[in-house]
């Protein structure tokens, strides 16, 4: 039998009310953990679990915003971080997400990330500015840990011009700094006077490789789009490479000209519908215009709406270009796919590579096929 006063109270509170008679709680501090426990995990109760629907003396339930308040005051922060996860995966409270106070006292994680990006179209207003200033920030930190991580690659070895706002004639942004300094114009010595010297972002080499991102929008992929949408603001910045980024379901959308971007990358996720993963490819194909230096990743679970010879068939032209494909069936930390295996043995057999991988395992992959 256990005698310890404390391991009683976790045994109660695992247990949870219905232990209450056989172990009952003391203390103001214990009560309210059983409290936000209860509001959590009671939803898994059954119905012959429940307590007496005619209710009793107790607190009033907690609103969502006070028991997020409660978590993190009452338990510590890893099992606060726990707590919050399950109520947005296990139980779906999404009303988490309708208060903008609320999101606001979240912890900005990928697992909310995924909520957001879920959930963004519910969204208006003031919640939705929170929403996007949640991605924004969630976005930056995996940015700054996978450039980290591209730049320990071989693929970082061999971009040994990234650092492109050397300040040198060669980058020099003529236009910009005369249209800029036109105010400090001196007219009675008629010479324009530089206050400020302007750059060019970044300094192309002569024949970049393309990287040609496909990204398939289905829901089950969404870890797998929020890290193709941070690699691709790295390649973007990455003078070896000219990075085209495009989203697909039945349609195509070509974010390119927003890649630098992940936050609106993310932002135009539609998540679900069908999959042509036929008819991303063909697009993709329409951008290939030097086929040996061409690499087009795809990144999706393989699972065709259309018919697989059509698939096969723009595979086929792709990998006949001479151009490399690469199909992705994860592109994330932990790297475990789910997918249709008969099409992934397929397009390996024609010569695709195909495989999961996490950003940095990418990144020295594609230094391999460069080097080749």
């Amino acid at each position: 039998m256990i005698t310890d006063g404390a391991a009683l109270n976790r045994w109660r509170l695992i247990l949870g009310r219905n232990a209450e008679g056989a172990l009952p709680l003391g203390g103001a501090r214990l009560l309210r953990m059983d409290d936000a426990l209860d509001f959590l995990y009671g939803r898994e109760a059954g119905e012959d679990e429940k307590r007496d629907p005619q209710g009793g003396g107790g607190a009033s339930a907690p609103t969502v915003a006070r028991w997020l308040s409660e978590v993190r005051s009452l338990f510590p922060q890893d099992t606060a971080e726990i707590l919050q996860r399950h109520a947005l995966d296990r139980y779906q409270l999404t009303e988490l997400l309708a208060d903008r106070e609320v999101l606001e006292r979240m912890e900005p994680n990928q697992a909310l990330l995924e909520t957001v990006l879920s959930l963004k179209h519910m969204m208006k207003g003031p919640v939705l500015d929170t929403a996007r200033r949640i991605v924004r920030k969630v976005a930056d930190q995996l940015t700054e840990k996978m450039r980290s991580e591209v730049e320990r690659s071989a693929l970082g070895k061999l971009d040994r011009s990234r650092r492109s706002n050397l300040r040198s004639a060669r980058n020099l942004d003529i236009q910009r700094t005369i249209r800029k300094n036109l105010s400090h114009y001196d007219r009675e010595n008629q010479r324009l006077v530089l206050e400020q010297v302007y750059f060019n972002g970044r300094v192309r080499r002569y024949n970049p490789w393309r990287v040609i991102l496909a990204v398939d929008e289905s829901g089950s992929m969404l870890p797998s789009i929020i890290h193709s949408a941070v690699m691709a603001g790295i390649f973007a910045r990455m003078p070896l490479l000219d990075t085209r980024l495009v989203i697909f379901d039945t349609a195509v959308v070509d974010l390119s000209g927003r890649v630098e971007d992940p936050v609106e990358t993310l932002m135009s996720v539609q998540l679900g519908g069908g999959t042509d993963i036929a008819g991303a490819l063909r697009y993709c194909e329409s951008l290939i215009t030097a086929p040996h230096r061409t690499m087009v990743v795809l990144i999706s679970d393989l699972c065709e709406g259309n018919t697989r010879q059509n698939l096969y068939g723009v595979c086929h032209d792709i990998l006949e270009s001479g151009a490399r494909l690469v199909a992705l069936t994860a592109l994330d930390e932990n790297a475990a796919p789910a997918y249709d295996r008969s099409t992934a043995e397929k397009l390996a057999g024609m010569g695709a590579w195909v495989g999961a991988m996490t950003p940095a395992r990418l990144a020295d992959f594609m230094a391999d096929v460069m080097r080749d």
